[in-house]
């Protein structure tokens, strides 16, 4: 069967970090009725930053020491956070990623509930504190973030023995997917959520024909027409934006000045509204005849005009970094402003500092996408209609087995296994199941029986934070 564990596991019995090198070392394993906490802790290079209760589960943070260069394990270390959710060692395991910073609050992705299971999750290298001190960027590729996911995996899995998903949403979903295409005998699964899949890098014409054709007509002209009328008045709604700036002590020197953080600002307002919002919501948009007070407040609201501040840009420095040096990034046309912009759709060269070096690999991408059409074998990707980053996802070619891309209607880029039309709702949530090992004979026989496997639980199960920028 695919991905059988090798059997090394049965040798290596903890994978931790040796000194400086890094090299994976076996150690003494905690017995396996030892407390949870102490067996976590004998894994070499763990170590506890808090333990929080939520009932049920067991909830640790942690740090991990992970070589800062994978391929050159003794160029030095540092401290990577993770957090595990535990409910049992006989249960799945959900590996979740955002690709961004870890919550330290509880909380279960989709899969984690459908399979009822415990849930590792990882913060993405170079995200602070998880930042080797100095950095050095040339490590921040997708290869190293997908070898740090490797290294913690082995590191459990003597642990949690059961079978593993990998998942994430946004950029986590993407991270979901080049971590399997460089381990892929890591997961017994793959889901992944809105990710983005920008293979040519200059082509982003995709992206222009959604704006087209996204919702309806009237609420198209309606978003376009206060986003002109927000650069038509430029400069008193500049004057508010400055003395905000003022009181919330912003400064501008990545992105250059005021001025071109407003552009940017206003420049995301339509994207932001269809990756956040929903139709339904077309109508909160001012009319272009409202104040410059009203408008200024529902672009703050939609675009968010921290968002382009050296305060605000510097927890995404990685992120940034990333695109512009491998993820891609769109570039739009907006024809119905174009005649306002003084600066075009920003790259993001423009929102790093520019003492960090970058160039574009075009080939990283390419390589991933023609990895997930040959070679994807369970793995499902979900994506929201209404959602802008999927204009470029993800396909499965001749090669894919076991693999699947389905699309929540009306979907924003929170879209979930629970919003798809029924039928794939049902059959989504059996592969899952099956994928993990978890699947009843009744829904082996019957997909449409399918359901989670744990209640929703209000707190543990809530949406992820809303995050202003245009980013995945």
């Amino acid at each position: 069967m695919r991905k059988a564990l090798s059997w090394l596991f049965a040798l290596v019995v903890l994978i931790g970090t040796a000194g400086a090198a890094g090299t994976a070392t076996a150690a003494t394993a905690a017995p396996a009725d030892t407390d949870i906490r102490q067996r976590l802790l004998a894994i070499p290079g763990m170590s506890l930053i808090e333990e929080k209760p939520y009932d049920g589960y067991r909830y640790f943070v942690l740090n991990y020491v992970q070589p800062v260069d994978h391929r050159h394990p003794s160029a030095g270390t540092f401290t990577q956070r993770l957090t595990v959710l535990h409910k049992d060692t006989s249960r799945p395991t959900v590996f979740y990623t955002s690709g961004y910073n870890v919550s330290t609050t509880p909380s279960r992705s989709e899969p984690t509930r459908i399979v009822d299971g415990n849930q590792v999750s990882l913060e993405y290298r170079y995200f602070t504190p998880s930042r080797p001190s100095p950095a050095d960027w040339s490590k921040l590729d997708i290869r190293q973030a997908a070898d740090d996911q490797h290294r913690v995996f082995e590191a459990l899995k003597p642990i949690y023995s059961e079978k593993w998903l990998a998942t994430g949403g946004s950029k986590g979903g993407m991270t979901a997917t080049y971590y399997e295409r460089f381990h892929p005998r890591d997961m017994d699964g793959v889901v992944a959520y809105v990710a983005p899949n920008d293979v040519v890098n200059k082509e982003d014409s995709a992206y222009d024909r959604f704006f087209e054709q996204v919702g309806t007509k009237e609420c198209r002209d309606r978003l376009n027409a206060v986003q002109r009328e927000a650069l038509v008045r430029r400069e008193p709604l500049k004057a508010k934006y400055a003395a905000e700036a003022a009181r919330q002590g912003w400064t501008f020197t990545t992105v250059g000045d005021l001025d071109r953080a407003y552009e940017a600002v206003v420049a995301d307002l339509v994207w932001g509204f269809w990756q956040y919002h929903l139709l339904a919501d077309c109508g909160d948009a001012p009319a272009a005849t409202a104040s410059d007070q009203e408008i200024y407040d529902w672009v703050d609201e939609i675009s968010g005009f921290s968002a382009y501040s050296d305060q605000g840009l510097a927890t995404y420095t990685p992120y940034y970094y990333q695109a512009g040096t491998q993820l891609g990034s769109p570039t739009i046309q907006l024809p119905h402003i174009k005649d306002l912009l003084r600066y075009g759709y920003q790259p993001p060269r423009n929102f790093v500092p520019r003492s960090i070096p970058m160039k574009f690999q075009p080939q990283a991408m390419r390589d991933v996408d023609t990895w997930v059409r040959q070679h994807a074998d369970q793995m499902l990707y979900v994506y929201g209609e209404n959602d802008p980053w999927g204009a470029e996802p993800f396909h499965l070619g001749q090669g894919a087995r076991d693999s699947y891309v389905f699309t929540a209607p009306g979907a924003n880029h929170g879209a979930k296994v629970e919003g798809l039309v029924p039928a794939e709702k049902a059959f989504a949530t059996a592969r899952i199941l099956d994928w993990a090992g978890v699947s009843s004979a009744a829904v082996t026989a019957h997909p449409s029986k399918a359901r989670p496997l744990a209640a929703y639980d209000r707190k543990l199960d809530r949406p992820e934070p809303r995050h202003h920028h245009l980013r995945p």
